[in-house]
């Protein structure tokens, strides 16, 4: 085992916390990571990093959160997504803001794109090595259940990772119970960045809205899935926290709870949550540089 992982948490617009940490990461040349493993939102956030594209996660979600084409039922009516892939992945990818593929392409440091099998219901760690063409990898892990499209590659239905694996960090650290990506060697350590406060419990029937469209009636393991979601991830964050208290992760979290929600509209909230990843990334760069370094 080597090196230290850096895990994204998603959350839709909470990323833009995320983004704040990984900017001022960027810009303190704190990028010593063994490998980066990326949820829905944490995913777009960690292909930006690698990019080494300052601002454009902030920018992104600033410029376009009141664009229907973004995150809306508009959206979902014209196109069956709550995010319009071709306006996501395509004008914005490729024309509004360019994603970097070239400093992408040409930066070493593997990318795990996290989704959720919608056939068997277990995360899969999706190796995002070349843009654009793995873009779909992280579009799968950013396809939320029960108001996106699967998405198909290399034969598997795809959903957001989210389902069936929010953090991480067992699989960055080689802990958990599914098979580890092809050729992938377990860091030793991991810096966990999350997106809800470190009080947070989600609720039991979180996925309740996914769960009563029907739509996934004819995959029981994937239904299951959703089910359990809430007490997967609550247990799964004490195991993250007893893990920093042994040494082997470090977590930064929103200090207080968040109320800027999946999708957010008014710009106010979501730049106050961008600030406070910049704030606390910055008053902890110390300890980070000892962590990765140590």
């Amino acid at each position: 085992m080597a090196g230290v992982a850096l895990v994204l948490e998603g959350g839709g617009y909470r990323g833009i916390y995320t983004g704040g940490v990984l900017d001022v990461f960027m810009e303190r040349g704190v990028d010593r990571f063994s490998s980066v493993w990326g949820v829905s939102a944490g995913a777009m956030n960690a292909g930006n990093f690698l990019a080494r594209q300052i601002g454009r996660t902030m920018r992104v979600m600033l410029a376009f959160r009141d664009d229907p084409r973004l995150m809306s039922l508009i959206s979902l009516a014209k196109t069956g997504n709550i995010t319009s892939p071709e306006f996501m992945y395509d004008e914005i990818q490729n024309h509004l803001d360019p994603f970097n593929n070239e400093t992408f392409n040409a930066n070493p440091t593997p990318l795990y794109a996290v989704a959720s099998d919608v056939v068997f219901g277990g995360p899969v760690y999706l190796a995002v090595s070349k843009m654009p063409d793995d873009l779909p990898k992280i579009q799968a892990s950013a396809s939320l259940p029960g108001i996106s499209q699967a998405v198909e590659i290399d034969g598997m239905r795809l959903l957001d990772g989210g389902t069936a694996d929010s953090v991480p960090f067992a699989a960055a650290l080689g802990l958990a119970d599914s098979d580890p990506p092809q050729g992938y060697e377990p860091a030793d350590r991991a810096l966990v960045v999350l997106t809800q406060d470190r009080a947070y419990r989600k609720r039991p029937d979180c996925e309740k809205l996914a769960i009563r469209t029907h739509r996934y009636d004819n995959f029981p393991y994937f239904l299951e899935a959703l089910k359990t979601r809430g007490q997967r991830y609550n247990e799964q964050r004490e195991q993250l926290f007893e893990l920093e208290e042994q040494g082997r992760i470090l977590v930064i979290a929103p200090e207080e709870p968040v109320t800027v929600g999946v999708s957010e509209r008014d710009g106010a909230p979501l730049l106050d949550l961008y600030l406070q990843g910049r704030a606390q990334a910055e008053s902890r760069i110390d300890e980070i540089r000892a962590f990765i370094c140590d």
